[in-house]
């Protein structure tokens, strides 16, 4: 299920397929022709639970063969006897703790947020956690936006202090925990976007699930389930 959040709150909920047919919000649109910057799994909070799945796999396994055979034994030894899961829902893959913009920031704060957590985007909610935009370093830096470099310092000191939610991607698409993978990718995919806010029914952030995250989970065990 997917809903779309604005400043007014929820302006839609429905399939993807319904999506598909509500017109294309500015913030949408402009997230078509916008890059995603950011780290690697970090367009969003903190890492997810398939960083640590990853992690132990050695970068220099053994070149020597018997030696190769006997760390994949002890491995297969040492392995709890538990059923293979495949990974179908959102909630199996998304980040759980995601680092949020309250709209009372203003674009001064916003962006020292960003930088001091090394990410490229984030969520923007309401005081009771809701959430109402994007906020993306990219759309920060864009030349329209931007004053020109012999710009008077008072004109760049007003756009620090405009409010996030004069710059802020809005309404924006979000996700909820049972959505399918696959209809999420098909999302981003359309939107161009890299990620997307998780919300639960009354529309406060949960998470956040990108396209890092869906990367992570096909390589992981266990394995992204893309067919059933």
């Amino acid at each position: 299920m997917f809903s779309v959040y604005g400043k007014a709150g929820r302006v839609f909920r429905g399939t993807l397929e319904e999506l598909r047919y509500v017109g294309m919000a500015t913030g949408i649109a402009r997230a078509r022709s916008v890059t995603p910057i950011g780290q690697d799994g970090r367009d969003h909070g903190t890492r997810s639970g398939f960083a640590e799945l990853i992690a132990g796999t050695p970068s220099h396994p053994p070149a020597d063969v018997a030696h190769r055979v006997a760390l994949a034994a002890y491995e297969e030894v040492r392995k709890p006897d538990t059923r293979r899961q495949p990974l179908t829902k959102v909630q199996a893959i998304m980040s759980t703790q995601v680092l949020v913009v309250p709209d009372s920031f203003n674009v001064e704060q916003a962006w020292g947020r960003l930088g001091e957590y090394g990410i490229g985007q984030a969520p923007v909610v309401s005081g009771a956690g809701v959430l109402v935009g994007l906020l993306s370093r990219a759309e920060l830096m864009r030349a329209d936006r931007l004053p020109t470099a012999d710009s008077h310092p008072l004109v760049w000191r007003a756009l620090l202090m405009q409010s996030v939610t004069e710059v802020m991607w809005s309404p924006v698409p979000s996700v909820a925990l049972e959505t399918d993978i696959r209809r999420v990718a098909r999302v981003l995919l359309d939107t161009g976007m890299s990620g997307l806010p998780v919300v639960d029914d009354e529309g406060r952030v949960i998470g956040f699930v990108s396209r890092s995250d869906i990367l992570r989970a096909v390589v992981a065990d266990p394995p992204l389930d893309l067919w059933t």
